[in-house]
């Protein structure tokens, strides 16, 4: 398969709105580049339940705080298109700044309040309003369509849920599944910061979610406890600094006085200047006594 680069909002809306003229459905996979197959595994999945597929590279500079690392954030198109057209994208949306943003300022910003307040909110305050935004703007140019995004960044999928709810946006949101290194590793474009000794020492999220599930499998029904039993694995590696950990309801974000059905648990640390995040679900199996 052809994958097509655009970079027109017109020209893309007008491919997409020809497709659903003739009955056919859309698929689209937000990105911001440097693929992985996480990412592909995005794109098969929007491949496999719809007529054409739509992907979209933009680093968005309102998603990033003025310490972040928009600049230097990784970039290579030409493995992008490759990967893009392995997995089935017909159009890849690659808009410049000055296409997403043509003014000089961005005075109208997309909020949700309350799912974007906590855990990687409260680190990096300014963050999901500048992915609401985007993701609002990438809607209303891509149309009426199936969107796929990866668990991995489980709090960005439930605000996007949300907003898309709450604004009647004419797009179902599917969440699809972490894809992972062999040695349990999130996949993410920031994985390349990482040193060797970092890298290696990265798995520690892994294996801190590991043993916050088998606690809570084990019975365990505080959530203070189960954290804490995240943290402590965290803590036990020398290169790396715990920034938070939650164990949350995963529909609204917060924390349950008692764990009494599905959880997510939810993590953020740093390995040297990487902020790297994870979550997983754990489910209690032994009845509260």
């Amino acid at each position: 398969m052809t994958t097509q680069l655009i970079t027109s909002i017109v020209e893309l809306r007008t491919l997409l709105d020809n497709h659903r003229t003739i009955g056919e459905s859309v698929g689209f996979v937000p990105t911001m580049g440097f693929l992985h197959d996480g990412h592909g595994s995005l794109m098969r999945a929007a491949r496999a339940t719809n007529d054409v597929v739509v992907a979209s590279i933009f680093v968005n500079p309102l998603q990033f705080a003025a310490n972040e690392d928009l600049g230097s954030y990784p970039r290579d198109i030409e493995h992008d298109t490759d990967l893009a057209r392995t997995n089935g994208v017909r159009y890849l949306f690659v808009p410049d700044v000055a296409e997403m943003y043509p003014l000089d300022r961005v005075l109208t910003t997309v909020s949700v309040a309350e799912l974007s307040a906590r855990w990687d909110g409260a680190s990096r305050p300014t963050h999901f309003a500048g992915v609401a935004t985007v993701v609002t703007k990438l809607f209303n140019i891509v149309g009426p369509c199936h969107s796929y995004f990866g668990q991995k960044d489980f709090q960005q999928l439930a605000i996007i849920r949300q907003m898309v709810a709450d604004l009647s946006i004419p797009v179902e949101v599917v969440g699809c599944p972490i894809i992972r290194e062999n040695d349990g590793l999130a996949m993410s474009s920031r994985n390349v910061y990482l040193s060797p000794e970092d890298r290696a020492a990265a798995t520690v999220l892994r294996k801190a979610l590991d043993a916050g599930e088998a606690a809570i499998r084990d019975g365990e029904a505080d959530p203070s406890a189960v954290a804490d039993t995240i943290a402590r694995v965290v803590e036990a590696e020398p290169r790396a600094r715990l920034d938070y950990v939650a164990v949350v309801d995963p529909a609204t974000l917060e924390t349950p006085e008692q764990i009494e059905a599905e959880t997510r648990l939810l993590i953020a640390a740093y390995l040297g200047q990487t902020r790297l995040i994870d979550n997983s679900a754990a489910l209690r199996l032994v009845d509260q006594e």
